[in-house]
């Protein structure tokens, strides 16, 4: 009898953990994650700033349910040698996040594409250099080339709001977003450019 008691004990806790657990992972506000990014603590000593237009919801979502690659992601960025870093990919944890270094000269408008991505959050950054970068949701924009799960890209046509992207402040674009990089501010310039992949976390 005791033993049963014991084991009908040891599931109800078991239970009650996993709906804590469940609860803790959707417990997630607007107000609560703009609270959590503002106070900073996934920082971890990152010099440079989050942009504005990112998604405070998705990014406490994210970050808490996949910290440990995260974590990479920002050491990474807070690299000081970026600068001179080679161009190419650098693996940080297999596939779960690595980072593109590219270089290039920023285009005219018409010679870029919306694009957004399922499998990885991009988060980019301008080393050197400076571009405009278009933002907009997935549900308003028009797809023109249907999703390719190899490439893990899809593009569209879309309007949205347009950033520019310089030294110092870094952006993150989430499955729900289509993205529009690479667009010259008034001229085309040499840009160096940073784009750390991190897997979606279910």
């Amino acid at each position: 009898m005791k033993i049963l008691s014991f084991r009908a004990t040891a599931f109800f806790a078991a239970m009650l953990l996993l709906v804590v657990s469940g609860h803790s992972q959707t417990a997630w506000t607007k107000a609560k994650a703009v609270q959590w990014m503002k106070a900073g603590d996934w920082k971890n000593g990152l010099q440079v700033k989050p942009h504005a237009s990112i998604n405070p919801l998705e990014f406490a979502e994210q970050y808490n349910k996949n910290k440990e690659v995260w974590d990479k992601a920002f050491a990474f960025l807070n690299r000081k040698d970026l600068d001179t870093l080679a161009p190419g990919n650098y693996p940080l944890d297999g596939k779960k996040v690595y980072a593109i270094v590219s270089t290039y000269d920023s285009k005219d408008m018409d010679k870029t594409k919306w694009e957004s991505h399922r499998k990885y959050i991009d988060l980019q950054y301008v080393i050197s250099g400076k571009e405009k970068i278009g933002v907009a949701p997935v549900s308003q924009a028009k797809v023109t080339e249907a999703y390719d799960e190899a490439k893990d890209i899809a593009h569209y046509e879309s309007a949205g709001k347009y950033y520019v992207a310089e030294p110092g402040t870094f952006f993150l674009f989430f499955p729900q977003e289509t993205h529009r990089p690479g667009i010259k501010v008034d001229s085309g310039v040499p840009v160096r450019k940073l784009v750390i992949k991190i897997s979606v976390a279910d």
